[in-house]
């Protein structure tokens, strides 16, 4: 039980440390699909 804790406190880290690079990634694919979106009008 203690290893999922673990685990689960490790990916939460993780994902903390990360994310301003998460939050990056999801703004550039939202851009590029609004691009991709606009460009077919």
């Amino acid at each position: 039980m203690s290893g999922l804790r673990d685990a689960y406190h490790g990916a939460r880290l993780l994902i903390g440390l990360n994310a301003d690079l998460l939050l990056f990634a999801a703004t550039l694919a939202a851009a590029l699909v609004a691009a991709g979106y606009l460009g077919t009008l």
